[in-house]
């Protein structure tokens, strides 16, 4: 009987390694299906972002719009060469500058600065 035990032993050690590895195999399995949800969900949307906020505002630096975004959505972000006079035109809103606090300066809008507008239902 007792070598018959060892045997046993033997058997239970062999039978708990496989159930282990593939139990690693599963997690890494899933792991990667997620990833690649992840990544799969992600296209179209800007792959790097630097967000930083000022006092003068909310800064995105990377694409300085996401694909398929309206030119006049509610959150707007500001790109080169546009002024103020420019988006309130394109976006048919004259007060943006009551509706952001953190325009100071309606000279003072660079590109990547975020803003709030409401835009007009013919722009």
């Amino acid at each position: 009987m007792a070598g018959g035990g060892g045997i046993n032993n033997k058997l239970l050690a062999t039978a708990l390694s496989i159930a282990d590895a593939a139990s690693w195999s599963c997690t890494l399995a899933l792991l990667v299906l997620i990833l690649m949800g992840s990544l799969r969900e992600g296209r179209g949307r800007m792959s790097e972002v630097e967000i930083e906020t000022f006092d003068s505002g909310i800064v995105m630096r990377g694409s300085s719009t996401l694909v398929g975004q309206q030119p006049c959505d509610e959150i707007y972000v500001v790109s080169e060469g546009e002024t103020l006079h420019s988006i309130i035109d394109k976006c048919g809103d004259p007060f943006i500058v009551e509706r952001n606090p953190h325009i100071h300066d309606p000279d003072d809008v660079f590109p990547g600065l975020v803003i709030m507008i409401t835009p007009s239902s013919s722009a």
